[in-house]
């Protein structure tokens, strides 16, 4: 592949022209839950895809793409759950493993166990992670109907408000420009509240006093 046809699936507005729907959707399935797609664009896509879409003769109408991204969005993490329940007990169970080893992997357990629901859902806008949490649900031995049901609240989500976004704000040039950032913002916002509560539990653990223990020497009478 050459840099010009790298550098092309880089860009939403080239990926849209180029590629149409299908772009759209293969993009999103291969960002939302295969490790290698990382580096894929997929909130500015869906958004630029909005806007495209609220053009006179656009490629397809805004409903197709409400009907179809969630879906792609859908299956991309349900192939991701699958592949991190396949390949992650083998990694993270060996003996000789350090940093991606048992003590990890239980943490990972305890942690999906917690905060499994709203990490699928709330991932699903920060971009990296949406593509990295479906395959650590599925290392962690998330539920998997428990992932499936968060993951088609998320999917739903996050494929009908970017495009609805781009199709209503296109227009507007700072949106358009920093729309990962405005989501992201959103998203830290939306766990603010969570993360103050776990701040202040674990000060005032820290304050708790210690204590007393008890003496390994009895008192002779």
């Amino acid at each position: 592949m050459t840099t010009a046809m790298s550098a092309g699936l880089l860009n939403p507005d080239t990926l849209v022209s180029t590629f149409g729907l299908i772009g759209i959707l293969a993009t999103v399935f291969v960002e939302s839950g295969l490790l290698l797609g990382f580096f894929l664009p997929g909130d500015s896509l869906l958004f630029t895809a909005g806007v495209l879409v609220a053009q006179p003769n656009s490629f397809v109408p805004l409903w197709v793409l409400l009907l179809t991204v969630p879906l792609a969005a859908i299956l991309g993490d349900q192939c991701g759950y699958v592949i991190g329940r396949a390949a992650g007990p083998p990694i993270f169970e060996r003996p000789t493993a350090k940093r991606l080893g048992p003590a990890q992997l239980a943490r990972a357990h305890a942690y999906f166990d917690k905060y499994g629901p709203r990490t699928v859902i709330l991932a699903r806008f920060v971009p990296v992670v949406r593509t990295v949490i479906p395959v650590m649900a599925g290392a962690a031995d998330m539920r998997y109907r428990e992932f499936t049901l968060y993951n088609i609240v998320g999917g739903l989500a996050w494929g009908t408000i970017v495009p609805t976004l781009g199709y209503w704000l296109g227009g507007i040039d700072f949106v358009r420009a920093h729309i990962e950032l405005i989501l992201i913002a959103v998203v830290v916002l939306s766990v603010a509240p969570l993360i103050a509560n776990y701040a202040r539990a674990a000060l005032r653990q820290g304050r708790r006093p210690a204590e007393p223990s008890v003496s390994a020497d009895t008192t002779h009478s």
